[in-house]
């Protein structure tokens, strides 16, 4: 949900009119959210108003993601929810590039759909609507990627936001949909995203997180070569206390990533390796057989270059013909590199994906038991990691305040928005403003601690 009041190109500005209100239910994951900001901005600068409340707004759009299974359960039971209440949606994002030719027969509240590729035109596809028109903008190769010159509205915390540097993916993970729902990969300029970081940095932006669906191939389609440590060393030049890389495959984190990740003093020593498994079979069963010959090497080569690095990642157990020995080579593999933070996921098939036919399928059950496992693992990992900091002071980045207990509450370098881990803090602080605070204990997720005032 937004506020209504928005962030467009550096003004906090309102808006009120004649036109529809609209309001957005945001699925999924943070390129989505880009995608979000990018259709209100364009709606409110336009002259519609933005409400927060659904109830309240005339139309809602609500932007779907089809990811996994349980994703879409998510998106169709918003969509339902917000039929049953007599609402006119518009569907978008990725469950409508998914479903663009069932959802407007089988949903008749929905007034129009937009896919991933065509979400700039959503002014259009308001004023085709508001003249009676059912309209279907979904283009059937999505090509289109927003620069700095497409309005943002907001919807993050006013300290951080995203940046996305790419659209779309060339690989073909044989469990991935996303090729099929978001096109294949197209960067920006470098030039294009430092003017948009610095718009940025000019709103008070104090995190700036770098996404695309592999940041670590930045660059290669139109440059010819990966261009991320160039990109880092000139986003480098910004006043902005904290950069974060989100989604960086092994194989892109060369010599040249990891000294500008060392040397550039407001890059974070994060890195979040979407590594999804570490046995060489099932790697290859993914279709990502590269990766089974680096992963160790990788790691072990960002702890000697980057000694403070902060490493998360991603696991799917379950994928077909995971046997206990695949499964048990993870879990040593876990508890080998002790990484700060660690999903997991079990595998969901995907009818336009190679790992839907494959087989054997391993059963539910299993693969929900192996997710159960592998975290039980991690925790104690995790919990040492945070008890560590007790007694130090690190930065923390205040974005709330609990009017309940009077807690503030932030993020410290080590924690990235939405899946990791909070810092508590007792004391006085500004929002969102980057302060020191002594830790004075952990649990497995948390951090707790006090400032000096």
């Amino acid at each position: 949900m937004v506020s209504p009041q928005g962030k467009i190109r550096g003004k906090t500005e309102s808006f009120m009119g004649n036109k529809p209100t609209i309001a957005i239910s945001h699925l999924g994951c943070e390129k989505n959210r880009i995608d979000s900001e990018h259709m209100l901005g364009l709606l409110a600068r336009a002259g519609y108003q933005i409400d927060g409340n659904e109830q309240l707004a005339d139309y809602v759009i609500v932007n779907t993601c089809s990811f996994i299974q349980e994703a879409r359960e998510e998106s169709v039971k918003t969509l339902v929810e917000l039929a049953q209440a007599n609402k006119k949606i518009v569907i978008s994002g990725c469950m409508a590039q998914h479903f663009r030719e069932e959802l407007l027969e089988e949903l008749p509240e929905a007034v129009a759909i937009v896919g991933t590729g065509d979400y700039q035109n959503i002014v259009d596809v308001l004023q085709r609507v508001e003249t009676g028109e059912r309209v279907k903008a979904v283009s059937s190769i999505p090509t289109f990627i927003a620069d700095e010159n497409i309005p943002r509205y907001r919807t993050t915390a006013e300290s951080v936001a995203y940046l996305r540097v790419a659209e779309g993916c060339d690989y073909g993970c044989a469990f991935c949909i996303i090729p099929h729902l978001r096109g294949k990969q197209r960067s920006r300029t470098i030039e294009s995203i430092v003017r948009e970081a610095q718009e940025l940095a000019d709103q008070g932006v104090q995190e700036l997180i770098l996404i695309s669906q592999i940041t670590t191939n930045y660059g290669l389609d139109i440059y010819g070569e990966v261009k991320l440590a160039p990109l880092l060393r000139e986003l480098g030049k910004i006043d902005l206390p904290w950069i974060r890389i989100h989604y960086a495959y092994p194989t892109g984190l060369t010599d040249e990533v990891i000294k500008a990740i060392r040397e550039t003093p407001n890059v974070l020593p994060y890195l979040d390796l979407p590594l999804q498994h570490s046995h060489p079979q099932i790697l290859k069963n993914m279709n990502r057989p590269w990766q089974g010959k680096v992963n160790d090497g990788i790691i072990e080569r960002i702890k000697q270059d980057i000694p403070e690095a902060v490493l998360r990642t991603t696991f799917i157990v379950g994928f077909p013909g995971e046997t206990t020995e695949h499964f048990d080579h993870l879990v040593n593999f876990v508890q080998r590199h002790q990484f700060d933070h660690v999903g997991v996921f079990t595998f969901s098939p995907e009818e336009e994906t190679p790992a839907y036919q494959m087989s054997p399928q391993v059963p539910s059950d299993i693969a929900q038991e192996r997710r159960n496992i592998l975290m039980e693992v991690q925790q104690p990992i995790s919990l040492q990691k945070n008890q560590s900091y007790i007694g130090k002071i690190v930065k923390v980045l205040i974005e709330q305040e609990n009017p309940q207990t009077g807690l503030l509450i932030g993020r410290s370098q080590r924690f990235a928005p939405e899946v990791d881990g909070l810092v508590y803090v007792q004391g006085e602080a500004q929002l969102n403003s980057i302060v020191e605070v002594q830790i004075t204990h952990a649990d497995v997720y948390d951090l707790y601690g006090k400032t000096d005032e």
